[in-house]
């Protein structure tokens, strides 16, 4: 048998003038990007349905509608707008004080949707809850690697205050168009760094955060001259949801404030540096309090010392100041106490370096904390949906 030569096993070298392979086109890329974050994905999903499955189950033992129990307190105000619209610009105590794109999408959806009202506002909820999971695994694995990004997603649905991922409420989109947004502004996108952000600032007043980092991170290409005029556009589209939403409500009120003022004369929340949370602390932790108070507090804690350890592992500084700026507004705002950890939700790259440690720790001693997170977040959740008597 004649002997083989060795280069003839190799594969031929391309040919410079042969034509480059045809892309990948959106569904084979979508297709692979699924495939990618699916074990994040996958986590989220069974960490918030134990979460679920225990607010029915103990809604119904104790004659309760699930749905109601996951449509209460600031969600029955977001279903007002989804059905009804704003308020006249008469009233204080006003719902213009909720910002539109949630209850907007809601309300788009709902004649199209086989569900009622409340139904569609939960699988508003949980569409976005599952776009947040998949941006938080994005930003993990971009910054550390995909073990990192899979660790963090599922961390993020077993916090004391997940159950509001599944809510009727808002923290779930903001979280979602957030991290999707800061992860544009990390690969350099701008455009859809700009868009993301002007969509945050219709969700939630905290958007404030957002729009300061991606404006920073424009204004700074601007000075430096580079990516021509992408990041000009960009510095334009972030503020325009925020601002423009401030002034249609101050144009429904007839005073450019008419926003603030409603949210402080109507709401009683105000911006004292943190004077109030500080002095609500000190209360809680001097004489007996309902357990709700107490997770309140160490969350704040908790969320101090993780943006140390952040900035010790020297985070991108885009995360960093998105993480500060909203805990800040949130902490330095006075008034209620009691949903402050929840307002801290979007406040992902907290959680970075605990993702990185459970993600190093292996992968027994890992999914023994996400078990017992998860069990705790179960029990907890069902605590402030029917047991706690305010707002989560």
């Amino acid at each position: 048998m004649d002997m083989v030569r060795t280069d003839e096993r190799r594969p031929p070298a391309p040919n410079p003038a042969d034509p480059p392979p045809p892309p990948a086109g959106p569904a084979t890329r979508l297709r692979a990007a699924v495939q990618y974050a699916l074990p994040a994905l996958v986590g989220w999903t069974v960490v918030r349905l134990i979460g679920l499955v225990t607010v029915w189950a103990w809604a119904r033992d104790t004659g309760r509608s699930p749905v109601a129990a996951l449509t209460r307190a600031d969600g029955t105000w977001y279903l007002g707008i989804a059905g009804k619209g704003y308020d006249s610009a008469e009233q204080l105590h006003s719902n213009m004080a909720f910002f539109p794109l949630y209850p907007g999408l809601t309300a788009a959806l709902d004649p199209v949707t086989p569900f009622d009202l409340r139904r569609t506002a939960l699988l508003v909820a949980w569409v976005a809850g599952f776009a947040a999971a998949w941006g938080l695994f994005a930003i993990g694995a971009h910054v550390y690697d995909r073990r990192v990004g899979i660790v963090l997603a599922v961390l993020w649905g077993v916090l004391p205050h997940s159950v509001v991922q599944l809510m009727s409420y808002s923290e779930g989109l903001f979280t979602a168009l957030a991290a999707w947004s800061l992860y544009a502004l990390l690969r350099g996108r701008w455009l859809t760094a700009g868009a993301l952000c002007l969509l945050a600032g219709l969700t939630r007043p905290t958007a404030s955060s957002l729009i300061g980092v991606v404006g920073l991170a424009a204004l700074i290409a601007v000075v430096r001259r580079r990516d021509g005029w992408r990041p000009w556009v960009t510095m334009l589209l972030a503020p325009a949801g925020w601002l423009g939403y401030l002034a249609w409500v101050g144009w429904r009120t007839g005073r450019p404030d008419g926003w603030f003022r409603i949210q402080g004369e109507g709401w009683g929340s105000s911006f004292d540096f943190g004077v109030n949370t500080l002095q609500r602390a000190q209360q809680v932790l001097s004489r007996p309090s309902e357990l709700e108070f107490y997770v309140v507090t160490l969350v704040a804690v908790l969320a101090i010392m993780l943006l140390v350890l952040s900035l010790i592992d020297r985070q991108p500084w885009q995360l960093l100041l998105y993480s500060g700026l909203l805990l800040i507004t949130t902490l330095g705002a006075a008034g209620f106490y009691h949903s402050k950890a929840r307002f801290l939700l979007p406040a992902f790259p907290l959680l970075l370096p605990a993702a990185a440690a459970l993600a190093r720790a292996g992968r027994s001693r890992a999914v023994t904390v996400l078990v017992t997170l998860t069990a705790v977040a179960a029990y907890f959740g069902g605590y402030l949906l029917l047991v706690w008597r305010f707002s989560p």
